[in-house]
């Protein structure tokens, strides 16, 4: 059974929300998390004109006059969805909502900090600034960030809470994990991920070192002197998207002389093109968290989202 920590009674104070509000693509895990949270469902209807404009209505699950509620969509595919989260929270900020949080388990615009050429926009800080402007708190997981060391900097300094998955992939690969598999990050910018990893684990690891090209066009390049001859191997990487990065790294892999190879994606965003990819390249298995809806989903993020904002579990 869930129950809310101990929490102060001023809603300020707190951000466990009373109700969660979803949109018809939140899917099970915005019911999982609400359940958890102990929390009242409510809805965002969304209606397109022929126009392509949208019209969002929020239906009240309850009085929401000085409550702390929470918006839960995932955000990849995320242009059309980011207009209609604005509509929604001004909607519910007019039902007297006291504290609105967003919950996000995929952020979008993270990866361009900064402007790599003149004229850029540097969306990190633009959609952050946008989000902030209309939510009081957000959760997201596992966010893309390179150079910038708090999500709170990009959330305008308000209150955000930056979830580590790794620690969730370490104890899903627990029950099936061979005492000789090898945990591979595909750069150093995954070797936080991967120490959460194997920190539960226990195994090897190494980084990659990957060169960027291009959008789809990488290098990678394996430590010197590695011995991983017939041992399997699971990659661990924050996104995975062309499918390309996944690719080199496992061909290099199977050249090394690798056995089966596994990836895990915290935020799965490839089509089947890029399945195929992979697959050509070596890859046997791909497993997914449900940040993002996605065929290979197997481990569940409502637990990770409900104990970053307090609410433990009872069994």
């Amino acid at each position: 059974m869930t129950h809310r920590g101990t929490k102060s009674a001023n809603t300020a104070d707190r951000w466990i929300p009373d109700a969660v509000y979803t949109f018809s693509d939140g899917g099970s895990e915005a019911a999982a998390f609400a359940q958890k949270c102990r929390a009242v469902i409510g809805t965002c209807d969304v209606h397109r004109f022929p126009d392509a404009e949208t019209l969002v209505t929020v239906t009240p699950a309850e009085p929401l006059a000085g409550r702390v509620v929470a918006i839960y969509r995932s955000l990849h595919e995320p242009n059309a969805k980011l207009v209609e989260l604005m509509l929604a929270a001004d909607a519910l900020r007019a039902l007297g909502v006291q504290k609105l949080v967003l919950v996000a388990p995929y952020l979008p615009y993270m990866r361009q900090d900064r402007a790599f050429k003149p004229g850029q926009a540097v969306s990190q800080m633009t959609i952050g600034g946008l989000l902030a402007d209309k939510f009081d708190g957000l959760v997201t997981i596992q966010p893309h960030l390179h150079r910038t060391k708090s999500l709170s900097a990009v959330f305008k300094g308000k209150p955000a809470f930056d979830l580590g998955a790794g620690r969730t992939i370490g104890a899903h690969m627990q029950s099936t994990c061979d005492p000789r598999s090898v945990v591979v990050g595909p750069d150093e910018e995954s070797e936080a991920l991967v120490r959460d990893v194997v920190d539960i684990l226990g195994t090897s690891w190494f980084l990659a070192r990957k060169v960027r090209r291009g959008d789809t066009d990488v290098a990678i390049e394996l430590p010197q002197d590695l011995s991983i001859e017939n041992h399997p191997i699971t990659i661990v990487d924050d996104i995975v998207s062309s499918g390309g990065t996944i690719a080199t790294l496992a061909k290099a892999l199977k050249r090394a002389g690798a056995g089966e190879i596994t990836v895990y994606a915290v935020h799965a965003l490839f089509d089947e093109r890029a399945a195929d990819l992979m697959s050509k390249a070596g890859v046997s298995k791909i497993r997914s968290l449900t940040t993002v809806p996605h065929a290979t989903n197997c481990v569940a993020v409502a637990d990770l989202i409900c104990a970053g904002l307090g609410v433990h579990n009872d069994g």
